[in-house]
């Protein structure tokens, strides 16, 4: 039987049981963790992700991504995330407060915030806000395939905007 000693060979443990899949061992871990050291950040953020994309449970989710911010806010992973649940939620005042607080942290993935808000746009039908989110990703892609990928969005935005354009027929007769 492994005797772990430290806070943090508990949750290496737990991040190695997440990645073979052990959830339930994860999550026993993680807990673990926050019973020894309640202020270990990052164990309230691997508990977010898991009740975020594993339970669906986004109040849940919520309450351990902003725990996490709270606690280490210069914690650059845990903004992605926490701006993706604020848009399943459709928490208009939460995901500008928390896309500027993330812009402004280093480490965050700049192309992936502009993303999130390009596709919050989109799906608030504001099509032109969604081109000058894809815009910023695109500018702030560091690899080939994402740039690809964000000129691949904005090409859908402006086919998006033909179609919802008015057609005028003239008439010749």
């Amino acid at each position: 039987m492994d005797i772990l000693y430290t806070v943090d060979e508990k949750y290496l443990q737990a991040i190695e049981e997440l990645n073979y899949g052990e959830l339930p061992k994860a999550l026993h871990f993680f807990n673990e963790v926050i019973n020894i050291d309640p202020d270990y950040a990052r164990a309230y953020y691997q508990l977010g992700c898991c009740y975020y994309y594993q339970f669906k449970n986004y109040q849940t989710a919520g309450y351990y991504f902003k725990k996490c911010i709270d606690l280490e806010a210069g914690f650059p992973d845990v903004y992605v995330h926490y701006l993706k649940l604020l848009v399943t939620l459709k928490m208009q005042k939460s995901i500008k407060h928390t896309a500027e607080t993330a812009l402004k942290i280093p480490g965050v993935c700049k192309a992936d915030i502009y993303e999130v808000l390009g596709s919050y746009a989109e799906e608030q039908q504001d099509f032109a806000g969604a081109k000058e989110q894809y815009k910023l990703a695109a500018l702030a892609a560091a690899s080939q395939s994402d740039h690809s990928n964000f000129k691949d969005h904005l090409k859908r935005i402006s086919d998006k905007q033909e179609a919802k354009r008015n057609i005028t027929y003239a008439y010749q007769g």
